[in-house]
């Protein structure tokens, strides 16, 4: 193969042109005919038997080109690609110019851009950093509480809001029952308004082994519209009455929920965990500011292409975790209503800005000349094997050291963004300004 030709147009569409000399062009169609002849039915031979020169009349002389060429691309495939001098980030389209003495086609394929950056240095952004309060310590504790408390069997006295009833129950609309109006052996948390209106409320003040009627009439928005605003009667048997008893806070608990030996030592560290999730959180929140300023920031012209290879990878890591729940994506998401194109379309900002800050890291990476030693390769290395909790080599095996020196050196090149942005950290997302696109967006969702 000799390329005979390259050229790349101010939208990073590359052209190649190349050649195929004759005798490698009929060499290829020979192995074609050898490979393929048992499909061909002529009268007078034996399947597989017929001459090519028959076949080709009968089929016509191209009838094997097909094979010939695809068997030529195949094999100069990398050399192909490369001509252009830059990575390719599109299939290659594959046309014949010209078929005579020898076999000119072209390759056409977009390639990645050369790009420039704005100044990258002292970006402002506003980011999130919620305080740790003692009431966000305390609502963590009570959490862990209420997981701990044991369930204790009411003997004593009526039910009371907060406790939990033991029910089988069978509802009537004008002493008819109704589909979905019946089950047995529920349990319903009095006072959690998980239950049409008043029902939880008639329940008060009886005791287990009660039988009563409870009368009610489903909300006017009820989602079964057939029952929406009517009058029922629920036939009710109460089986037993239960609470939760929580525990003392106290060192005991400690020691009953962690791996301290007392409650102030265990309360430092809740504080600790949730200091250190927020500020992991407003670190994520940092790097996404950052990350559209730099999309900003990017001169040059990105082919699409690269949006829909970063569409389609979100799309692998998406269906990649929720299959691992036992979910299968089309079914994912039909709970939301989205078909996997919708998806896709609504993926595409994201992407294109992922794309398009990668490109800006790596440019920046490239202006602070970032070098990757082979002891920050190798540390890299192990702290991916430890946590996948694998062996180090294995994972040598499946991630090219050349993919691990990209990787670090794009978070070598946020690490120099971030540390010369200009951080202001707010307790809370703020207010948008009146008159603002976002305020108008508020004030319409506050009138619906």
């Amino acid at each position: 193969m000799t390329v005979t030709k390259t050229e790349i147009s101010e939208k990073n569409l590359a052209l190649v042109e190349f050649s195929f000399e004759a005798e490698a062009v009929e060499a290829e169609k020979s192995k074609a005919y050898r490979k393929n002849a048992g499909r061909f039915n002529v009268p007078g031979f034996r399947r597989g038997k017929a001459p090519r020169s028959i076949i080709e009349k009968m089929y016509g002389s191209g009838v094997f080109l097909e094979d010939a060429i695809n068997s030529l691309i195949n094999a100069n495939y990398a050399e192909i690609v490369e001509a252009p001098g830059r990575p390719a980030v599109s299939a290659p389209k594959f046309d014949i110019v010209s078929y005579e003495d020898e076999l000119l086609m072209k390759a056409e394929m977009y390639v990645k851009p050369v790009v420039g950056i704005g100044e990258y240095k002292g970006l402002e952004v506003e980011v999130v950093k919620t305080p740790v309060t003692d009431e966000a310590v305390d609502a963590e504790i009570e959490a862990v509480r209420n997981r701990q408390a044991r369930e204790i069997d009411v003997t004593d006295r009526a039910a009371q809001n907060g406790d939990t009833a033991l029910i089988d129950y069978e509802g009537f609309i004008d002493g008819v029952p109704f589909e979905g109006g019946k089950d047995t052996g529920h349990k319903l948390k009095l006072g959690s308004g998980s239950f049409i209106p008043g029902f939880e409320d008639q329940l008060i003040g009886r005791s287990a082994g009660d039988k009563l009627d409870v009368s009610v009439t489903f909300p006017e928005d009820y989602h079964a519209k057939d029952l929406a605003g009517k009058p029922a009667v629920f036939k009710v048997k109460i089986h037993s009455l239960t609470y939760e008893e929580l525990p003392e806070l106290d060192d005991d608990f400690a020691v009953e929920v962690s791996e301290f030996n007392t409650f102030a030592e265990y309360r430092a560290d809740v504080a600790a965990k949730i200091g250190k999730s927020r500020e992991d959180a407003a670190d994520r929140d940092l790097t996404e500011k950052l990350d559209a300023r730099l999309s900003d920031l990017l001169t040059g012209e990105v082919p699409e292409a690269m949006t829909d290879n970063e569409v389609d990878s979100m799309v692998r890591d998406t269906e990649s975790r929720i299959s691992m729940n036992g979910l299968d994506f089309k079914t994912y998401l039909q709970y939301f209503g989205m078909t996997v194109d919708q998806y896709k379309e609504n993926a595409r900002p994201a992407a294109r800005t992922r794309v398009r800050s990668r490109l800006a890291l790596e440019k920046i990476a490239e202006l602070e000349q970032i070098e990757i030693s082979q002891e920050d390769t190798d540390k890299e290395y192990a702290d991916i094997a430890s946590q996948y909790n694998m062996e180090a080599d294995k994972v040598r095996e499946s991630i090219p050291a050349e993919d691990v020196v990209d990787t670090l050196k794009l978070r070598r090149a946020m690490e120099i963004v971030k540390a010369a942005a200009r951080v202001t950290y707010l307790d809370k997302e703020p207010e948008p300004e009146e008159g603002s696109a976002d305020a108008q967006t508020a004030d319409s969702a506050d009138q619906k």
